[in-house]
């Protein structure tokens, strides 16, 4: 009796379940923790991702697990028998539906999980109600909304185009994830390619809302591939801005931007969301939410409305969202050759994106007669307002009177805007 009292304690403990891939995904949330606090890449998004990642790996806990999971975590080859009977298969092809996470049997499978018992873990619950819904996107665009100034885009309009032109990588990376399908193992479809690609953006919650659109199945290696490069700029971008660059390009120092006026700040969120309207009303629900949060900003009128916006909303969701992004980062659906893909395919998308805006700003320096500095180009990537900071460091380390950070500003508004865009024609030629 106490042997096998020994014997049930011994197989309740994580060590004596714990696989190679889940001490390999606990490292590596490890190191996005370490990242986060010891070099400060991001706290905010890769603290959370990183101990989401730790949690969705705890042996046997089922966290990040849906009820199914749950079902077969709890090893019950009654109820796993049953499951395999409903559809007339073997125990295995249950959990590989399960894994998967799609199909008839798998819903069907949830409802026999649900009527047994089971309920999905803490981190799957965040993961539905954050990503799966796709309201924490549009929570997220409110709050950026809220917490941007739009005077650096409206006092010089010009930068729009170096946000155009960081779009590049996106439409580079949509023939690349299908340029994939050639080697074995790889099977995307233009809808899933078009959900990858948008991964160039650096814009997490427009990635979250295409993928949920048009590759529900791939949703959360899109996710985690997106809020990874976001909150890995300050490590990618510089070398990228100073392979493409010239010391002498890195050091010119910008004249100061013009005043803006409130009518302008107030006329410019307006302005952006009939344009939408009348021109790509795919792209309403993020640049909507965007625009909102910013004439929220801007109008002076709702200060209790804008605070929580910036603050409370926004903090929430992102505790939330980093949580559900680091619960997909699971040993068994994550360490497979097409997560790895969609991985490699995002950091081309990113790569390819900085240096098309850096390419860009060269060409306004040029017609400029030097007057633009070309490595505000890196800051028309979408991620708000990282790439602006990371592109003032870099102006700052080549002459420590240039402070290009509301320069960047604008390009780095532009990107947002930019992404939502192409979001929005993606849905509207592939989803439609």
């Amino acid at each position: 009796m106490m042997d096998n009292g020994v014997e049930a304690l011994w197989r309740s403990m994580g060590i004596a379940n714990l696989e190679w891939g889940q001490a390999l995904m606990v490292l590596v949330g490890g190191l996005l923790i370490f990242l986060a606090i010891r070099k400060g890449f991001e706290p905010l998004l890769l603290l959370p991702i990183g101990f989401g990642c730790v949690l969705a790996n705890v042996p046997i806990a089922g966290l990040a697990e849906d009820s199914v999971g749950q079902l077969i975590l709890a090893g019950n080859t009654l109820h796993l028998g049953e499951l395999a009977n409903l559809f007339g298969v073997p125990v295995a092809e249950v959990e590989e539906a399960a894994k998967q996470a799609s199909g008839e049997m798998l819903h069907a499978a949830k409802l026999l999980a649900e009527t047994l018992g089971y309920e999905p873990g803490m981190l799957h619950q965040f993961y539905s109600v954050a990503i799966g819904s796709g309201i924490a996107p549009l929570l997220i665009f409110m709050g950026v909304g809220a917490l941007t100034d739009f005077s650096a885009l409206i006092a010089k309009p010009s930068t729009l185009l170096l946000g155009a032109a960081a779009q590049f990588g996106i439409f580079f990376t949509l023939i690349g994830a299908l340029a994939l399908n050639t080697f074995p193992g790889f099977d995307f479809s233009l809808a899933d390619a078009s959900a990858i690609a948008i991964i160039g953006g650096a814009d997490g919650p427009t990635a979250i809302f295409l993928a949920s659109k048009l590759s529900p199945d791939l949703l959360g290696a899109i996710a985690v591939a997106a809020y990874s490069y976001m909150a890995l700029v300050p490590i990618i971008q510089p070398p990228i801005m100073r392979a493409l660059t010239t010391q002498a390009e890195r050091q010119v120092v910008m004249s100061q931007l013009r005043p803006v006026s409130k009518l302008e700040k107030v006329l410019f969120p307006l302005t952006v969301l009939l344009l939408c309207i009348l021109f790509l009303p795919s792209a309403a629900p993020l640049i909507g939410m965007l625009t909102f949060g910013n004439l929220l900003r801007e109008s002076g009128v709702v200060d209790r409305l804008s605070k929580a916006a910036q603050n409370e909303i926004i903090n929430a969701v992102t505790i939330i969202l980093g949580l559900a992004v680091g619960s997909r980062l699971q040993a068994d659906g994550f360490l497979s050759l097409e997560t790895l893909g969609i991985l490699a395919l995002g950091a081309v998308a990113f790569c390819v994106g900085t240096a098309a805006g850096i390419l860009m700003g060269k060409v306004i320096y040029r017609l400029s007669g030097g007057k633009v500095n070309p490595l505000i180009g890196a800051a028309g990537v979408s991620a708000v307002p990282m790439a602006a900071r990371v592109v003032n460091k870099v102006g700052l380390e080549a002459n420590h009177h240039n402070f290009l950070l509301m320069h960047a500003m604008g390009p780095n508004v532009a990107g947002v805007i930019g992404s939502a865009v192409a979001a929005g024609v993606l849905l509207a030629v592939v989803g439609g």
